[in-house]
């Protein structure tokens, strides 16, 4: 049996970075963590790190913005997956990404997020040019961003809403939304996969292909009761993005706009000449549908 690459995951102790590096050990990868000395002081990045040496990661003392560091834990694996998230990281990368989120070569936002996918997309346009073998994982919408309370990014809510619900748009656009563990499940069968080498991997399972106003339907259904639905429309939500002051907020707008008035996840067909689908890619991999998640809510 081939032996599998080695992995070194950068920004694993991150949002999707967890899901990563624990899916590429359980697959058997000798996996590898890059982490920075002063994340051992977060007191819930401590636990993650724990857990992560307790079940084999070799963790790797370095910092994107130290070459060295970088250098050092690079030349000692096979594959290299970035799981960077901030803008202010993007830009830095000098390795081979995973595109987690929209095709920055396909969406058009606003600002403040049309900055943060040039950024990326000039990354890609870098690898290209240096030769570096790729694959770009476009894992479009995560389901723990969204489908516990049908608003992207809103902490708090445990449950999506039982009385009324605000819809981005009219709702039509279709949208894309996964679950985190089963995204980092097509990521780690990439690595090795050579009909994902120099392709965008797109994650784009069927059943997950809803718009807003199908999504709201499936939990209408399973709670026996209809929801009072008011509508954020295109002009509205742009008045807000340009009155909004709060960084975080102005970026979970943008994004919005984009995934739900413009539907700039699903307006495009994947070229078989430089993109594939996960999960017609990956059939084994049973992938959690939307109407599925939604049951533990109900």
């Amino acid at each position: 049996m081939a032996q599998k690459s080695k992995i070194l995951i950068i920004g694993g102790t991150g949002y999707i970075g967890k899901y990563i590096v624990e899916e590429s050990e359980k697959a058997g990868h000798p996996t590898f963590a890059l982490v920075r000395e002063n994340t051992a002081s977060n007191p819930e990045k401590s636990k993650l790190i724990e857990s992560f040496k307790s079940s084999g990661v070799t963790l790797l003392h370095g910092d994107i913005h130290h070459h060295e560091s970088l250098v050092k834990a690079i030349k000692q694996v096979d594959a290299v997956i970035s799981a960077l998230g901030s803008p202010e990281q993007i830009a830095d990368q000098r390795f081979l990404p995973s595109e987690f989120g929209g095709d920055v070569d396909r969406i058009h936002p606003v600002e403040p997020i049309e900055h943060h996918f040039r950024a990326k997309a000039s990354i890609r346009r870098s690898i290209e040019a240096e030769g570096i073998p790729y694959t770009y994982l476009v894992s479009n919408g995560f389901a723990g961003y969204f489908l516990p309370n049908f608003r992207i990014g809103l902490a708090g809510a445990t449950a999506p809403p039982r009385d009324k619900v605000e819809i981005t748009g009219d709702g039509n656009p279709k949208v894309i939304f996964s679950k985190e563990e089963v995204i980092a499940t097509y990521t780690i069968k990439a690595v090795d996969d050579p009909r994902t080498l120099n392709k965008v991997l797109h994650v784009r399972p069927p059943a997950n292909i809803l718009s807003f106003n199908e999504i709201v339907f499936l939990w209408e259904k399973k709670i026996g009761k209809t929801l009072e639905k008011t509508y954020l429309l295109e002009d509205q939500l742009l008045k807000k993005i340009q009155e909004c002051s709060n960084p975080l907020n102005l970026l979970l707008l943008s994004i919005s706009l984009s995934t739900f008035v413009k539907g700039n996840l699903r307006d495009f067909e994947i070229k078989a000449s430089n993109g594939v689908e996960a999960s017609e890619l990956f059939p084994e991999v049973k992938y959690t549908t939307v109407d599925e998640y939604l049951d533990q809510f109900v």
